[in-house]
């Protein structure tokens, strides 16, 4: 494990109280836990719209019964094999499916992937979700 560093923060009262009550929501041990993660995600927010590098998944649904989607759907995944790890799919039911595509790369090209997917007909739903790739 890395070295852990201390430091003071100094925050207004009403500030630290609603602070507080978001530790105890979101169920952290600790401040320094919740102040970690906020860390970490302004870091990431940093890291997406400077084109950094990013791990994630994009979870789709889609009607496979849509012609020629999956043939286009395949066709940009294959664009795109620098930066997608794996692939799972799944039957929903007859005519829907899911498919989890686990990505790793620069956010600008996941972000290209993800929007390449989300326009296609038949496609109904592409939730992208990223996290630092370091």
């Amino acid at each position: 494990m890395s070295d852990v560093y201390r430091f003071g923060v100094s925050l207004e009262k009403p500030l630290i109280e609603d602070f507080d009550l978001h530790i105890k929501a979101q169920q952290y041990k600790s401040r320094s836990e919740a102040i970690r993660d906020l860390i970490r995600e302004e870091l990431l927010r940093k890291k997406w719209t400077e084109g950094g590098a990013v791990a994630g998944a994009i979870i789709m649904t889609y009607d496979h019964h849509k012609r020629e989607l999956v043939n286009k759907l395949l066709d940009i995944q294959h664009d795109f094999h620098d930066i997608i790890i794996s692939t799972q799919h799944v039957h929903l039911d007859h005519n829907n499916c899911l498919e989890v595509i686990a990505v790793n790369g620069n956010a600008a090209d996941v972000e290209k992937l993800s929007t390449g997917l989300k326009v296609l007909v038949g496609v109904k739903h592409v939730s992208l979700s990223v996290s630092s790739a370091e």
